[in-house]
């Protein structure tokens, strides 16, 4: 036994890259949104097109006048050609959205699967699985139809305003002058809408990170005969969301109304004014002496000069969304490194590893077991001035969180283990007592779940194990023993002995049984000291 020191040295964890997923989606988004603002300036010249020559044909109809052929061709035309426009817009407008959040969620699984494993096991479960599913298509639908949506309510007005001056500058003028009325109204309204949809985010977040810890520790809660009480909590989390969803809603109503009031009330200035004219009870510069066409043209134009706007404000809420998503994937997908506990025990440690054997590492919990075997397998930096990490392409890595594929067990054994005989499955799955499990009734042909979701912590520690007998290399096992009951710890025990016969065995454990038969014992104790036994 001898005992080893040195001055202790602090990690130093790699600086973690932020993640801009607004700027991220805004170069996905290029392609689509140009197509898109085509597309859609496109129905707004053509529904002009067409309401100008309705109101020609209209005003005629009306006069007693002879219509020509192709005034009503060229209505039916256009009719027909914005409709075409339209539903080429919106499939643009899809493709796009589908297109950007597809693609954001490759980018966020990327930074997922580039995060040290520290950090990746201290995000939350629930604000995960958020941020994979829904938060993507929240920036999509901000990055495409909100701008195409901004970019419109520019296009959009103009284009009507002009077409309205053929006939009277006059009425365009008028139009023109509530905009910036609304423009006011939507820069105070959009900050309730973002106070609201930061507070649906936050209540939705707390409602998943929630709703996964439930599932988590579920057989706890059944063997105390919680769930009424935890029903309860989660149906109160559900209510406080479902509360901010109507807040944000109330407003996004409210704001649309507000539109639809202003585009009214100008349309009925405008025919009031134009009533007058035809009246003859009031001269109004630009309003009287007009033929009916002309009347019944600025009623169908202006419309379409508020139509932008009032698109806007149904995508209003979409911003507010869009950005508090982006934010929240910045927040989790952005984090900085979780630091790694000084551990000076580690810092001090020299270890050489045998190329075959088992090596034990015991000390109390906290000691700094399984920090030592991540480093070990090069998923944590830090310093260990003395011991080299295995080469990870070597390792097969046993515990309670290994991988299992989706499939049957005979499956999720082979993984990654090569071109392995039935025969040779049976056998690794026999000694570890995986083919007795009353629990995965069909032996080799069991079905598992995505993930392993229908497998016990101690059903995935065996499955592990009996594909690391199968891989031919290295063996890192953090508790290979835990939650097993002594008939199944020992035979983990037996077929690691006789796996490090041939390979290296490194595994952390509490299990002094398993201890006493390694060839080497490193003992991680409390006084900054570390004694290696060989």
């Amino acid at each position: 036994m001898k005992k080893l020191s040195a001055p202790a040295q602090g990690p130093d964890p790699a600086a973690s890259p932020g993640f801009q997923a607004l700027t991220a989606a805004e170069r996905l988004a290029k392609p689509g949104l140009r197509d898109l603002l085509i597309w859609q300036i496109a129905r707004t010249a053509l529904r002009l097109g067409f309401a100008a020559t309705a109101a020609m044909l209209a005003g005629r109809l009306v006069m007693g006048e002879s219509i020509d052929p192709w005034l009503a061709t060229a209505a039916i035309v256009l009719l027909a050609a914005s409709c075409v426009a339209g539903l080429a817009a919106d499939r643009v407008q899809a493709s796009a959205e589908n297109a950007v959040s597809t693609g954001l969620r490759e980018l966020a699984g990327e930074r997922l699967n580039e995060m040290p494993a520290r950090l990746l096991q201290s995000l939350p479960v629930g604000s995960v699985i958020v941020s994979m599913q829904r938060h993507p298509e929240q920036v999509a639908a901000l990055v495409v139809g909100h701008r195409a949506a901004t970019a419109m309510m520019a296009a959009g007005p103009l284009l009507a305003a002009a077409t309205l001056g053929f006939v009277s500058w006059q009425a365009a003028l008028l139009v023109a002058g509530l905009t910036p009325v609304m423009i006011l109204f939507f820069a105070l309204v959009g900050k309730a809408i973002r106070r609201r949809a930061d507070a649906q985010e936050h209540a939705f977040g707390r409602l998943a990170d929630q709703f996964a810890d439930r599932i988590r520790t579920l057989p706890t809660i059944l063997a105390n005969h919680a769930t009424a009480g935890e029903a309860a909590k989660l149906a109160r989390r559900l209510e406080t969301y479902a509360g901010k969803t109507i807040g944000l809603l109330r407003i996004a109503f409210v704001n649309a109304g507000i539109i639809d009031f202003f585009a009214s009330l100008s349309i009925a200035v405008l025919a009031v004014f134009l009533g007058l004219g035809h009246l003859k009870l009031a001269t109004i510069p630009g309003f009287s002496n007009l033929e009916l066409w002309q009347s019944l043209f600025i009623l169908m134009i202006a419309p379409e000069f508020f139509a932008p706007f009032r698109r806007f404000s149904e995508q209003y809420h979409a911003k507010a969304e869009g950005l508090a998503a982006a934010a929240a994937l910045d927040r989790l997908l952005g984090a900085e490194p979780v630091a790694a506990k000084t551990l000076p025990a580690l810092e001090r440690l020299h270890l050489t590893l045998p190329a075959k054997g088992l090596v034990a590492i015991v000390g109390p919990s906290g000691s700094g077991k399984s920090t030592l075997l991540r480093r070990l397998a090069g998923l944590e930096h830090g310093g260990m001035q003395g011991t080299q990490p295995l080469a990870g392409a070597e390792i097969a890595w046993v515990s309670t969180d290994s991988y299992v594929p989706e499939g049957t067990l005979g499956e999720a054994i082979a993984w990654n283990a090569g071109a392995v005989t039935r025969d040779r499955l049976e056998d690794a799955a026999c000694v570890i007592g995986l083919l007795d499990d009353a629990l995965l009734p069909g032996g080799l042909d069991a079905r598992l779940d995505k993930g392993g979701a229908n497998l016990s912590g101690g059903q995935r520690l065996r499955i592990a194990v009996a594909r690391a007998t199968l891989a031919g290399r290295a063996v890192l096992a953090d508790e290979p023993t835990a939650k097993l009951d002594r008939e199944t710890a020992e035979a983990v025990r037996r077929t690691l002995l006789a796996i490090s016969r041939s390979r290296l065995v490194v595994l952390a454990t509490h299990d002094r049984d398993l201890a006493a038969v390694a060839d080497i014992t490193v003992d991680l104790t409390q006084n900054d000291a570390v004694e290696v036994a060989a």
